[in-house]
């Protein structure tokens, strides 16, 4: 079973394991987690770099690799390869802690009298090396020799490189109160001070840059993103907390790979492989530069050069990256979050000035200058990253850890709140020699002071006040790539300048990464089932429907009294829609309306013209003219009906209609009965019959039937006549205007009238059409009356199905058919005989049997 997994079922019982500890005293302790913890593992190295000091602060940097794990990646099963790999930058943070303390020991104000040690060891990126070096430095060999005072030689550590190493020290070294102050571990969950009370960073919560980096997907719009994290805390935890940011904000994950340090070879393939087949155009990695560097030549090897990356600080400023020839292809247009650079005044000297002979006993420092710089005497004019301290980001972190850890030994040493300043009072303030490492903690989670450089320094909680660099990776003329600066974060706070950012595409457009692209005005988004919210489709708004936004979820609904425009982004006044003189419809039916009252009017004039002949003077030739007038007025009403509707014209329409009607069927009406009344009188005993159907008794007739449709109209439109509407029943880009019937009662009894007028007309001239003479009036009256009701019948069905305003037009139609049909079965057989066969327009030829 290797150590890393012993440790998971370790955590949960540090307690009871630290109080055996110190049962068995420091070094005993020690040697017991030595032999039963990780004996699986190489042994950890014995290599340190240390100066006595009245007060020592231990520093757990990782400062050595293993050569075939870094190159191949890690197995399963724990290796026994020696960690001989030394790494630059670590070494630069492991000089930077020295450097503090010889700065701290120079100030004349800061721990006067009190001189600070340290003792830094190698973890070699190995958590049972983390927590052995922590232990060892803690337990001390002088553990046991001080039981009166309880102090520790060593009661504060500069450690935890990473958040997993974090959590195991502080839940280890927690029930003894030491504390850690962390520069790199920037998990969320560090700063619950319940489980972790003895742990303190200088480095922001990655709350900050998850959150960061959520609002750059949000602010570049990019909803369809891809995750690499690394598969421990600092990887599940950070996205969970950019989860948690971009929820409710269209931004959507297409795939979380996790990548672990044991398995990185197989890891990075596959998650390669991954990016290579989404449709993911950004990727955000949560990972150690390390196992970037893996991922980004795999992407290299394969090809996939149109991504781009958002990167965390654990990658974003790495110079092993940055002058890679073959991850350059990849990685152009990188935009991170970093660990803000600021510059330590004197640090380049004091790097410049270090020198094996002038450090005999810095193993670290030989062993840097034999393999990186042979024989070279001196630093000094040496340009390469360890030297280079203009942007210190980490080493600022360890440099900060160095002076809190100072100021808290500043105000528990000169006794602080104690009634007393003066420090060699022993019996009210604690010597260098006997810190209890509570009373620090208790002096540590109130440190607010300035640095030497003047920024305002305070713990808040675990935290400091976050700040981050934004930075972009560019392309160079000369192949690797630098690092610029294009933005920060200052808490929740994001600055950023866009017009600086060099994107993968090597141009400043933005990249484009979304699985649908945004719906435009007058659609909106449908989801695709068992797809994530931001794959979608777009449907277009149904008529009367708009969304005027881009991306709706949601089309509204127009007010009544508007519309859609054609492209379904505004709604617009609807139009008036009535059946105008203008359009094609209305002109088609004027006409006819015309037409038909001309040939009325021609008709009219040849009867005047032929009056004395028997074909005009048959069946009494005033209610031929009478009937003709009566034709022209249904005519003529018609084109009331055409127009804009109005309170007077959607009343006399109506009337004019009803009334034209009645006195045309009753002209046939009365008609039919003197045809009958004539062949009737001829019959023996029948000759008074005629005496009831004089030609005032006709005329008296067709006033009276006349009178009762007059009546019905009259009290009609007194007491609910018809009035203009808009009809907003009919959705669509109009209105119709018409006239409604107010009451359906008044036009229905209208109709009525007219259609009982028209049947018994029917009826009468059926009996009548078999009468002996040779021109019968009687059939053409059959088959006007025929013609009229089955106008009349269709035109129920048709008016009331009929949309807007082409229930007005079906209505002129029926006024108009029914009036040709009247007008030509009547008056076209007599207009032929009149024009066309004048020789048998004899009272002889009319009366033959």
């Amino acid at each position: 079973m290797s150590c890393l997994v012993w440790f998971s079922t370790l955590w949960p019982s540090s307690t009871l394991s630290l109080l055996l500890l110190g049962l068995l005293g420091g070094q005993l302790g020690l040697e017991l987690i030595q032999a039963t913890v990780c004996s699986q593992w190489s042994a950890p190295s014995e290599k340190s770099l240390s100066q006595d000091g009245d007060v020592i602060i231990g520093g757990l940097f990782n400062l050595y690799y293993i050569p075939s794990a870094a190159d191949q990646g890690f197995t399963e099963q724990p290796h026994y390869e020696p960690c001989t790999g030394l790494e630059l930058e670590p070494l630069k943070y492991s000089y930077a802690l020295v450097f503090a303390v010889e700065e701290i020991n120079r100030n004349k104000t800061l721990l006067p009298g009190v001189k600070l040690g340290y003792r830094i060891l190698d973890t070699c990126t190995l958590y049972p090396w983390a927590l052995q070096g922590a232990m060892s430095l803690v337990g001390g060999g002088n553990y046991m020799s001080k039981p009166s005072g309880g102090g520790l030689h060593v009661p504060l550590l500069i450690a935890a490189a990473s958040s997993t190493t974090g959590i195991m020290m502080s839940s280890t070294l927690g029930p003894l109160s030491v504390p850690i102050i962390s520069y790199l571990a920037s998990c969320p969950c560090l700063s619950d001070r319940i489980k972790y009370p003895n742990f303190f960073r200088t480095i922001p919560s990655d709350i900050y840059q998850s959150w960061a980096m959520a609002e750059l997907a949000i602010r570049f719009r990019w909803t369809w993103i891809g995750a690499v994290i690394e598969n421990n805390d600092y990887g599940h935890l950070a996205i969970q907390v950019f989860q948690k940011e971009i929820q409710g904000k269209g931004v959507c994950l297409e795939f979380i790979e996790t990548l672990k340090v044991e398995t990185i070879a197989t890891d990075a393939k596959r998650a390669a492989l991954t990016i290579e087949a989404s449709t993911a155009r950004v990727i955000l990695i949560f990972c150690w530069y390390t196992e970037v560097k893996k991922l980004l030549l795999e992407l290299a090897r394969i090809n996939v050069t149109d991504r781009q990356f958002l990167a965390s600080e654990a990658w974003s400023t790495s110079d092993d990256l940055l002058q890679d020839l073959t991850i350059s292809k990849v990685a152009s247009g990188v935009l991170g979050v970093a660990i803000r650079s600021t510059a330590i005044p004197g640090f380049e000297h004091f790097l410049r000035s270090l020198h094996p002979t002038h450090h005999p006993n810095d193993v670290f420092l030989r062993e840097f200058w034999q393999k990186k710089f042979g024989g070279k005497e001196s630093l000094a004019n040496v340009q390469n990253h360890f030297t280079d301290t203009s942007r210190l980001r980490v080493a600022y972190n360890v440099y900060l850890a160095v002076y809190a850890a100072a100021h808290a030994l500043h105000s528990l040493l000169s006794c602080t709140g104690r009634g007393n300043s003066s420090r060699n009072d022993t019996h009210n303030c604690t010597s260098p020699r006997l810190i209890k490492p509570m009373e620090l903690l208790q002096h540590l989670s109130k440190v607010n002071v300035t640095t030497p450089h003047g920024e305002s320094f305070y713990f808040q909680g675990a935290d400091i006040p976050a700040k981050y660099d934004l930075v972009n990776w560019q392309r160079t003329p000369e192949g690797p790539l630098k690092l610029v600066l294009v933005g920060g974060v200052d808490g929740f706070n994001l600055r950023l300048n866009e017009s600086a950012i060099q994107w993968s595409t090597g141009s400043s457009q933005v990249p484009v990464s979304v699985c649908s692209e945004s719906c435009p005005p007058g659609t909106r988004k449908a989801n695709r089932k068992g797809e994530p919210l931001c794959c979608f489709d777009c449907i277009p708004c149904a008529e009367g429907e708009i969304s005027n936004k881009t991306g709706s979820l949601h089309c509204e609904r127009c007010p009544p009294d508007f519309w859609s425009n054609v492209e379904q982004t505004a709604c617009i006044p609807r139009q008036l829609d009535f059946l105008s003189f203008n359009e094609t419809l209305g002109i088609t039916l004027t006409t006819a309306a015309v037409s038909g009252a001309a040939v009325t009017t021609v008709v009219f004039v040849v009867f005047l013209y032929y009056r004395q002949t028997p074909m005009v003077r048959a069946n009494n030739s005033e209610l031929s003219f009478l009937l003709l007038v009566s034709l022209k007025l249904c005519f003529l009403c018609s084109l009331v009906f055409i127009g804009r509707p109005s309170v007077w014209s959607c009343r006399f329409q109506q009337a004019a209609f009803g009334i034209s009607f009645v006195l045309s069927v009753s002209c046939l009406l009365v008609k039919t009965l003197v045809v009958l009344a004539v062949f009737r009188s001829a019959r023996p005993g029948a000759e008074t019959l005629m005496k009831w159907f004089g030609p005032g008794k006709q005329r008296g007739s067709v006033l009276f039937f006349t009178c009762i449709q007059v009546i019905i109209c009259a009290t009609w439109l007194s007491l609910s006549p018809p009035v203009p509407r808009r009809d907003l029943g009919f959705r669509g880009s109009k209105i119709t205007l018409e006239c409604a019937m107010a009451s359906v009662v008044g036009f229905s009894l209208v109709l009525g009238y007219i259609g009982l007028l028209a049947c018994t007309c029917l009826l009468l001239a059926f009996f009548a059409r078999k009468l002996p003479d040779n021109f019968n009036e009687a059939k053409l009256i059959t088959f006007s009356m025929l013609i009229f009701c089955a106008v009349w019948v269709a035109f129920v069905p048709a008016y009331v199905s009929s949309p807007g305003k082409y229930v007005v037009a079906v209505e002129i139609f029926a006024i108009l058919a029914s009036s040709y049909g009247l007008l030509l079965c009547i008056f076209a057989p007599k207009c032929f005989i009149i024009l066309l066969r004048p020789e048998i327009n004899t009272k002889k030829y009319l009366m033959a049997r």
